[in-house]
């Protein structure tokens, strides 16, 4: 059967001009991407993307400007008779990130280790600065384009 798989995903940027990305093992790989997740039936995508940076980062946030909605036929990675359609925002914080940010792409902590070893996925977040960020720090074809799209429109 084919699906839909929406997922909605947000870009923060600090003061300290470093972007957030995170860095997730799941299902053998390992990917670099925005912090976000699959939209829920009932759910907005600002709802979405709201509850997601809670649970993940545990943070209020604000929503800002949409940046991009997928526009061509993308599979998944994962299920190939899925269809993936991701929405990116911009986010504000006013709080401070409740999790541990790691200085270095996919340094998983022992906790995150054992959670690798009993679920098979795990995620952990880093900021970026943003002279090193490019299309190439992120994974999945869609981040790619929104990487691109951001550098054009805060460079």
């Amino acid at each position: 059967m084919n699906r839909f798989n929406i997922r909605v995903y947000g870009i923060l940027i600090n003061k300290e001009n470093q972007i957030l990305l995170a860095d997730e093992y799941i299902k053998g790989g390992q990917y670099t991407k925005f912090p976000g997740g699959g939209l829920e039936y009932g759910e907005g995508t600002r709802d979405c993307l709201k509850r997601e940076l809670k649970e993940e980062l545990g943070i209020e946030t604000e929503i800002g400007d949409h940046i991009y909605t997928t526009d061509y036929f993308q599979p998944s990675a994962f299920h190939t008779d899925h269809q993936i359609i991701s929405i990116y925002y911009l986010i504000n914080s006013f709080d401070k990130i409740k999790v541990p940010i790691q200085l270095n792409p996919f340094d998983f902590d022992e906790q995150q280790i054992e959670k690798i070893k009993n679920t098979g996925a795990a995620e952990t977040f880093r900021w970026l600065d943003w002279s090193d960020f490019a299309e190439e720090s992120v994974t999945l074809p869609i981040d790619k384009i929104v990487a691109t799209i951001l550098k054009k429109r805060f460079n």
